[in-house]
């Protein structure tokens, strides 16, 4: 089942920044599901680094086998299998009481930014923390002049991409009950959002 271990340099660099506030953010969670997985590099980091909780990673079909390759290098007593999880399509049952997401939103068309935020509304109970890594505009201006080259490369991949605006998050976040309680500056020009519903 597992594949070639698949690799992200982004990882490595913000793994301990995030970790550190997540120690705080998930103190009192046992639960938590992880939106995009990715490569599965930053499950089989966050998983033995918060041993309190059961960690679940997901993402689409064809990244799964990249994060089973890293579970397998790595293994963790409170790491699950990875599920089977698209945005768009339907979504696995379960509850949790922490969501953590990385560099999906400015990735995903607007449309799927806005079933993540629903699909969680669905499966989180209350006195959830929900955590967004990632850049972000604020008042429809980019914080740097890098997120804004960076935001001009990501529409040449694909139209449907772009650095969001924060505010337009925090907006879909309070329609499923959540509220903005910290806003963390992270390395290269980054943001942690921490949402409590």
């Amino acid at each position: 089942m597992a594949g070639i271990k698949p690799f992200s340099q982004a990882c490595v660099n913000n793994q301990g920044p995030i970790l550190a506030i997540l120690e705080q953010a998930f103190a009192d969670v046992s639960r938590v599901l992880e939106i995009g997985s990715g490569t599965g590099q930053h499950a089989v980091y966050f998983a033995p680094g918060l041993p309190h909780l059961r960690w679940q990673p997901s993402d689409r079909q064809e990244n799964i086998a990249g994060i089973h390759a890293w579970m397998d290098d790595h293994p963790s007593r409170n790491l699950s299998k990875p599920l089977v999880l698209d945005v768009d399509l339907r979504w696995p049952k379960g509850e949790y009481d922490g969501v953590f997401t990385a560099n999906t939103c400015h990735i995903m068309s607007w449309q799927s930014v806005i079933n993540l935020f629903q699909g969680v509304g669905r499966l989180t109970a209350e006195d959830t923390s929900f955590a967004i890594y990632g850049p972000f505009k604020y008042g429809g201006k980019f914080t740097t002049e890098s997120n804004a080259n960076f935001d001009q490369w990501l529409r040449t991949q694909g139209s449907h991409q772009g650095v969001r605006n924060i505010e337009d998050i925090v907006e879909l976040a309070a329609e499923q009950g959540f509220s903005l309680v910290k806003d963390y500056p992270m390395p290269a020009n980054n943001q942690l959002l921490l949402f409590r519903n």
